[in-house]
């Protein structure tokens, strides 16, 4: 019988908006705090784990090989090795899926694995003419050659260019990831009222999680030098449909409908978790929280890169057999309201999957089990951690509701999807 991949279990801080609370912590330094926790929590000695696999878009330039510098500020031997991953809003769930290559490989059987981002700290970065300038000022030999490259600099060089709008613009279509939406919004015909209505009901479902404490369990607090960090600070409690309907579309100013209130929060925040195998649980006497039952990749075209979930879904459930009606909790991503909404139409659409998958349709996301306890739009989106979190997420949720199958699933910026068919224990 074929030894069944588990999460034994896993651990998140608090999501943050990006320069706010969490603005001065490093990104090793908030995820070594999660990792070195979550050990704990679980009582497995630091020694017995094969290797660290951590999910990270933003590495910093000062921590190359982030995972590295996580794994040995929370404990973990030197002798044990560790690396980084990276398949942008996928990478938390692309440090899982390694674990599993390598647990199936036979390389190892006790993973620590995980995505953490700290957006505050994506670099403002110079211009190529910059440092063109100081490179041919660092290497001049005399005082003429000196004064000569100092005459011909310009102010203008100094403009910096923004991290975080480079990170959020696709290499392959040339457009900011809101734009993708706009270009949903268009394919789908999708209001922006749908788009607020949406957002609206993530607040009010996230709200209400939080004041039910129903994501307590996979929660660790995170302590700054000015004040506790105790849960997801960016719910807009009380939020009305009004409040967004007064937004401008910030990415296509003159007909969009994508606006700030409708799409995921720029955020930071991390997620640990320990996969292994069924018969290494039971040899270290250790209780999983749920089975990670198979997963799919899909890569879709880069401009339509937000349908990622119902391509990479649809992979999925062809590998295994699957049906949607079968599948209990759904976590999928909020990138942007456009975005999801866009999914449950392609998901349910006969003309949508007989002209891209050849086949009849996926079936009706059944709305009161996508995204229960609220999404990336009421509680962020740390790209590095999200992947993570929603495998985290919907595990805790199967067990609380003694519920069997979830799906977790996100788009990916570049034009890709990820899926895990998760089952609880």
């Amino acid at each position: 019988m074929k030894d069944e991949i588990v999460i034994i279990d896993g651990l998140r801080s608090p999501i943050a908006k990006a320069n706010g609370i969490l603005n001065n912590l490093r990104v090793d330094s908030l995820g070594a705090i999660i990792a070195k926790e979550l050990i704990l929590k679980s009582q497995i000695p630091y020694e017995l784990f094969d290797e660290v696999i951590i999910g990270n878009v933003a590495q910093p330039a000062d921590a190359a090989n982030v995972a590295r510098i996580i794994a040995v500020k929370a404990g973990i031997p030197q002798s044990t090795p560790s690396y980084t991953v990276h398949r942008n809003c996928a990478s938390g769930m692309q440090a899982i899926s390694s674990a599993i290559e390598k647990i199936k490989s036979d390389q190892g059987s006790l993973y620590l694995v995980g995505g953490v981002e700290s957006m505050s700290n994506i670099p403002l970065l110079f211009q190529d003419k910059f440092k063109d300038f100081m490179t041919k000022l660092t290497y001049s030999k005399s005082v003429k050659e000196k004064l000569a490259i100092l005459s011909s600099f310009e102010f203008k060089s100094l403009k910096p260019i923004i991290g975080l709008l480079s990170g959020l613009t696709d290499p392959i279509s040339g457009k900011i990831m809101g734009i993708t939406a706009e270009n949903l919004a268009n394919e789908f015909k999708i209001s922006r009222e749908a788009q607020d209505e949406y957002a609206l009901h993530s607040h009010l479902k996230a709200q209400k999680a939080q004041e039910n404490n129903a994501l307590e369990s996979e929660l660790h607090p995170i302590l700054t030098k000015d004040a506790g960090f105790f849960k997801d600070d960016g719910i807009r409690h009380n939020q009305t449909k009004d409040a967004l309907g007064k937004l401008k579309p910030i990415f296509d100013r003159v007909s969009g409908t994508v606006t700030a209130g409708n799409s995921s929060q720029v955020s930071d925040g991390a997620c640990m978790l320990v996969v292994t195998t069924m018969s290494k649980a039971k040899e270290l006497n250790l209780e999983p929280l749920g089975i990670i039952r198979d997963y799919a990749y899909a890569g879709l075209e880069a401009s339509r890169m937000g349908l990622g979930p119902v391509y990479a879904t649809k992979k999925l459930f062809d590998k295994t057999g699957t049906k949607l009606n079968e599948i209990d909790l759904i976590e999928l991503n909020e990138a942007f309201a456009a975005q999801v909404i866009a999914n449950q139409e392609a998901f349910k659409s006969k003309k949508f999957c007989k002209t891209t998958f050849n086949s009849e349709s996926i079936g009706e996301i059944n709305p009161e089990i996508l995204n229960i306890n609220g999404g990336a739009i009421a509680l962020g989106h740390p790209v590095g951690m999200s992947g993570a979190r929603i495998v985290l997420t919907a595990l805790k949720q199967l067990k609380k509701e003694n519920k069997k199958r979830a799906l977790a699933t996100l788009c990916v910026g570049g034009g890709q999807g990820a899926s895990f068919l998760l089952e609880g224990l």
